[in-house]
């Protein structure tokens, strides 16, 4: 039994020994990472005042160098190649770029100081990032700036000289045959990965030519997708059409059909498309007739409204397009529109325009020219309708009297003189007008007199009218519509106004015409008059006034207005010629004469004689 014992007390000491063993082999494993743990980063740790080992810059290998060193290593290679070109290239084109021009820097500080925090920190630390550095080398991209405008500058001229855009294949026809012109593939400068090319390329230090980054621009409509519609262009222009408006019958030929065809849209568009379906128009539309008003002596009758027809465009087009199409059976009804009038005969009827409201006539003569613009003017205005309430204006009526219009140069008053103007004569028509208005007692809201007062014109009834700020104005206040029409005969003019007759009563009371002041007198001397004779050319006008003062009433003798107009009329300068001053004649001088008197002095002299 003691032997049992001794044995199994052996046999422990022996597990223990060998626990104890392994532990202390675990240990010494631990001891060896330890050192190996520290001891390798510490050996690759390097000075911390270096870059480490493996730093690339850009390509450049800085490592082992102060960043001091390095950055004054990059900047100056970076220098040295900021006017050394760049050369991209896009098939058989190439393009010298400078980094200066481009206005590229590079901020090197920041890329050594990111150079400097991979591969820094303290012993270990440093030493284990530097190993990584070591094992799994970086090349760092350092930042880059650059001049946006130069560089959308320089890609705008590198897409203008690379650009080639693509071409569809499209229908062409030459004469009446329809044919395929094939497309063409392009190309294109992808400008968003070339921007970014242009800036890291300039950046660099690598002058090998660099290719610049361009896709294909393929066409998106070829030959075969233009077949059918190929052969539906040719089935359109292969025969004539023929078009159906009412009993009017028309032939549209090949040729013109094959003009009118858009072959892009394969509709009847464009120019040539308008002007003929405008031709079409103008033959075939029947325009409305709006009712108008026939006079007859101091009658008035309605002539009736009626309807018109307008060629529908759109809905025309439609249908010859439809029938050119067709193989057989190329017939188009062109489609028609109902034109209203604006006035119907009902609309005129209650406009209550049935007689003679009020009017006057004014002869005239002279210059042919004057004559015209009189009978042009008239015209203007004749046929006038004007709304209860409305105001009329010469000149809105009007508009401006220009040469463009057909006015003619003829005598006229500017300022107090007789000249040759423009639109000579035009104020006998606002005078007419004006006159006719008075007799129909409607309020007249603006009227200015002539610069000088004319004879055959009623005393303070004239009215002058220059476009666009001196106007004749009247409102019709008769609560019915007026109607003004003019009748140019060869030698007199009349102005009438139509509408609902009101036999207003009118009296007028004016005054004489007064002399203001005594015309100024122009005088110039005539060489072939006698001294003291005077000869009188024009005797010239006074200034002048007068005033006219109108009372309205109703056929009841109700005063409804009571007017007055003033006039004041320049005066015009007596024209004298007067003989030159009678030359006053110089009294002969007598002649005179210059004696010499000679004075003669006695002298006595004792016992001498003289000499």
């Amino acid at each position: 039994m003691a032997q049992a014992v001794a044995a199994s007390s052996s046999a422990v000491r022996g597990h223990s020994g060998a626990r104890s063993r392994f532990w202390n082999r675990i240990a010494i494993l631990a001891l060896a990472a330890g050192v190996l743990a520290v001891g390798v980063p510490l050996f690759f740790a390097g000075s911390a005042d270096r870059l480490a080992e493996g730093t690339r810059i850009a390509g450049i290998d800085v490592g082992g160098l102060s960043p001091k060193a390095a950055r004054k290593q990059l900047e100056e290679r970076s220098a040295h190649l900021a006017s050394v070109p760049v050369i991209f290239v896009a098939g058989n084109r190439t393009f010298r770029i400078t980094p200066r021009s481009m206005g590229v820097e590079v901020d090197w500080r920041a890329a050594i100081d990111t150079a400097s925090r991979q591969g820094g920190g303290f012993d270990v630390v440093r030493g284990y990032r530097r190993l990584e550095l070591q094992l799994f080398p970086q090349d760092l991209a350092p930042p880059i700036r650059s001049y946006g405008a130069a560089l959308d500058y320089e890609l705008g001229l590198l897409g203008q000289a690379v650009d080639t855009p693509h071409r569809e294949a499209a229908l062409v026809r030459h004469g009446l045959h329809i044919s395929i012109a094939p497309g063409k593939t392009g190309r294109k400068l992808d400008r968003a990965a070339a921007r970014e090319l242009l800036v890291s390329s300039l950046a660099s230090f690598s002058r090998a030519p660099v290719a610049l980054p361009v896709r294909v621009d393929a066409p998106r409509v070829t030959v075969a997708s233009l077949a059918a519609t190929q052969e539906r262009a040719s089935r359109i222009i292969s025969a004539p059409v023929r078009l159906v408006a009412g009993p009017t019958r028309l032939r549209v030929p090949r040729w013109r059909l094959a003009k009118l065809l858009d072959l892009d849209t394969m509709r009847f568009v464009g120019p040539a498309a308008d002007a003929f379906f405008a031709r079409l128009e103008r033959r075939l539309d029947l325009p409305a007739r709006d009712a108008s008003f026939a006079v007859a002596g101091g009658a008035v009758s309605v002539i009736p409204s009626k309807p018109g027809l307008t060629l529908d465009v759109p809905r025309s087009v439609a249908a010859v397009l439809a029938a050119a199409e067709r193989p057989l059976n190329r017939v188009a009804t062109l489609a028609f529109s109902r034109q209203l009038p604006a006035r119907t005969t009902a609309a005129a009827q209650a406009m209550g325009i049935t007689g003679t409201v009020g009017s006057y006539e004014t002869l005239y003569g002279g210059d042919p020219n004057r004559i015209h613009n009189v009978q042009l003017v008239a015209h203007l205005v004749d046929n006038k309708l004007i709304a209860p309430g409305a105001t009329f204006s010469f000149n809105g009526t009007t508009g401006e009297r220009s040469a463009g219009k057909g006015f003619l140069e003829a005598p006229v008053i500017v300022n107090g003189e007789l000249q040759t103007g423009l639109g000579g004569g035009v104020c006998q028509v606002s005078t007419t007008v004006f006159n006719a208005a008075y007799e129909a007692g409607l309020q007249i809201t603006a009227r200015t007199n002539h610069s000088l007062y004319i004879s055959h014109y009623p005393l303070g009834r004239d009215a002058t009218v220059n476009y666009p700020d001196t106007d004749l104005k009247f409102l019709n206040d008769t609560g019915h519509w007026l109607l003004l029409r003019t009748f140019v005969g060869p030698s007199s003019l009349t102005v009438a106004l139509y509408g609902t007759p009101q036999h207003r009563r009118i009296e007028t009371v004016g005054t004489p015409l007064v002399t203001v002041a005594a015309p100024p007198v122009t005088k110039t001397v005539d060489a072939t008059l006698k001294p003291g004779q005077v000869v009188v050319d024009d005797p010239g006008v006074p200034a002048q006034s007068t005033s006219v003062e109108r009372r309205v009433y109703t056929a009841s003798g109700k005063l409804l207005s009571d007017q007055a107009w003033y006039s004041s009329y320049r005066s015009m300068p007596k024209i004298v010629r007067v003989g030159p001053k009678k030359k006053k004649t110089k009294p002969k001088q007598a002649a005179t004469t210059t004696s010499a008197t000679t004075t003669t002095t006695a002298t006595t002299t004792t016992g001498s004689t003289p000499h």
